[in-house]
Parts: C-alpha cells; structure tokens; sequence
C-alpha cells in the first residue's frame, strides 16, 4: 500500500467501537474492538466480509486510533481483530497501547507472523489458510469454528500444538448453529478439555 502501513503509523481500520466481548474466554467483558481491514484467508461463512478490501477501508494514523480508545473506551482491554490483523506490523498500536496501560488482545487465523506485543491471543485457524507452526507457541487461546462434523478432526490436528495452557473453544458457525450445537455439546461431552463458546454477542444484539 504504502511506507506508513508497511511500517505501523497508519491502518486501515474497518471500525472501532466499545461492547461486550461475544467470544471466547472474555466473554460478557466490556472491551473496545479496533476492527483492521484487510484479509487473505476469506472463509466463505465469514460474516465480516467487508473487511477482506483493506482499500475500502481509511487510513488512521496510529496515534489518531489511540486518540479514539482512550476517549471512547470504558475498560482497560483493547481488541484487535479483523479482518486478519497480522497482514500489517502491529508493534507501534500495541506499544502506544500498552504506553497506556491498556490490555492488549489479539484475534488472528496465524497466517502471517507475530507482530506486536500481545497480553492475550485467540487463534481461530482456517482451513483455507492454516496456520504457521510459529504461532502456536505463543497463543492463549484456541478457538475452532464449528460447520461440520470434520471440523471436529480438525480442531483435533490444532490441539496438538498448542500448549497445555491453552484454553480450548468449539464454536458453532451461525448459520447452522441450531443443526451443529447438539453434536457440539456430545463433543464436549466426551472430549476433556474442550469447552463451548457461543457469539453472545449476536444473542443480545450488539455490535
């Protein structure tokens, strides 16, 4: 694009707002979400697809997008999701950031490496786009969505290489989540370690 979103002084931000996280381990946690545009991996159930054209979304200065947390936010984590967050450098937003005695939370597919320094990461691998082995290290969190019954094995594949810490999440695609859930929670059920995460959020109508 150009030298500044190579380097971190500006993104293309989708959208940023202040809510309730929906997912995963925070879920019912007030967060502001920083929503990066720009995406490679495209699922097709995606429900976020104006985020794959980062050309459609502004350029904001680094420092503008920290202006708009510290004034709109109400709590002390900031997300950043996408999109896929890790097409850009992400070190300058989560030190100016952290200069600001934010949390910092990561949503990523691990299809590009670790940029940024982050207090909690989800990963949300997709087939289309695997992970890098780089990754699994480092994640917090390991969060599978759920459309059919192979994602089961392939949620599988992934809970080998994170580590034992990790927190472990099935998620139904919403769009089948009243055909999925039960073989979700028959899952669970007769798989330790794994836990259910549903998008909360859509429930309660909010962004």
């Amino acid at each position: 694009m150009n030298a500044n979103i190579d380097s971190g002084i500006e993104l293309p931000l989708m959208e940023s707002f202040f809510t309730i996280q929906g997912e995963g381990f925070y879920s019912g946690t007030p967060a502001y979400f920083l929503r990066i545009g720009g995406c490679d991996v495209g699922c097709y159930w995606c429900d976020v697809k104006d985020s794959w054209d980062p050309k459609i979304h502004p350029l904001i200065s680094i420092d503008e997008i920290v202006n708009r947390v510290c004034y709109e936010n109400h709590s002390n984590t900031v997300v950043v999701t996408g999109g896929e967050p890790l097409m850009w450098d992400m070190y300058t937003l989560t030190n100016l950031l952290h200069n600001k005695k934010y949390l910092v939370h990561l949503e990523t597919s691990g299809s590009h490496k670790i940029t940024g320094v982050w207090d909690w990461i989800c990963l949300s691998p997709k087939k289309n786009e695997p992970p890098l082995k780089t990754i699994y290290s480092e994640v917090n969190e390991l969060k599978i969505i759920v459309r059919n019954s192979d994602d089961f094995r392939w949620a599988e594949t992934h809970r080998k290489f994170v580590s034992k810490k990790c927190v472990l999440y099935l998620q139904p695609e919403w769009s089948v989540r009243d055909k999925i859930m039960p073989k979700i929670v028959d899952y669970v059920l007769k798989n330790n370690g794994w836990k259910i995460s549903l998008q909360t959020h859509k429930y309660l109508n909010i962004p």
